[in-house]
């Protein structure tokens, strides 16, 4: 058993920034990946960044060089800062976690219940 939780969602103006935070809880011993997942209407959901315990990161392209993750493999909380949104970026975002051998071909088995983020003037 092991919750998400996020926290961090909201409205912002193109160009602004926001923070996501995810906590893991209950029995997290496996957990060695945490990263973050959106999904827009309509859309499927896709990675956004993710981390590992090694400390490897992986961005995905409509992304990089705007959000940074951090992944606290000992706390088990994982924190995507997002800067320069852009009215694309709109979506339920997700907070994902697993093994380490998930989150690169195929998401982790725990899932946040989803927190909304849109990006307008």
């Amino acid at each position: 058993q092991v919750q998400l939780v996020e926290s961090g969602g909201g409205s912002v103006q193109p160009g602004g920034s926001l923070r996501l935070s995810c906590a893991a809880s209950g029995r997290t011993d496996d957990v060695y990946f945490m990263g973050w997942t959106r999904q827009a209407p309509g859309q499927e959901r896709t990675f956004v960044a993710r981390g590992w315990s090694t400390g490897s990161t992986h961005f995905d392209d409509a992304v990089r060089g705007r959000f940074q993750i951090f992944f606290n493999n000992d706390k088990k909380t994982v924190e995507l800062q997002m800067n320069m949104l852009k009215p694309e970026d709109t979506a339920v975002y997700y907070c994902n976690a697993g093994p380490f051998g998930h989150g690169l071909t195929r998401p982790g088995p725990y899932w946040g219940q989803g927190t909304q983020v849109t990006v307008s003037a």
